[in-house]
């Protein structure tokens, strides 16, 4: 399944002013700030988001978020975000200012 382009194009408007740089990978297309990967639209529906590992249990108890696994493991630090938890920029942005925030912070 191909990512949403209309959440990628949301995604790209309220991450501008950061400089974003595209890579498309997963099927879907990743955004990297600071030379690191932030959010992406993802190819299953919804973002995956960075987010502090700290955070992530915490996060995941909010209907609609999930751990993100590649090859039945759990990806330490990446949430998936279904679609109906980013509907309004408001909601949108408060998960790419997570994204960036772990990016930004991340080693």
């Amino acid at each position: 399944m191909p990512y949403d382009e209309e959440l990628a194009d949301r995604i790209r408007a309220l991450l501008d002013e950061h400089d974003p740089v595209e890579k498309k990978m997963f099927g879907g297309v990743g955004f990297m700030v600071g030379g690191k990967m932030a959010i992406a639209a993802s190819s299953r529906g919804g973002a995956l988001v960075r987010v502090d590992p700290s955070e992530s249990d915490h996060l995941c108890e909010l209907e609609g978020v999930e751990r993100m696994e590649m090859r039945g493991r759990p990806m330490d630090g990446w949430l998936h975000v279904a679609p109906g938890r980013l509907d309004s920029d408001r909601d949108m942005q408060e998960w790419i200012d997570r994204g960036i925030a772990a990016a930004a912070a991340a080693s």
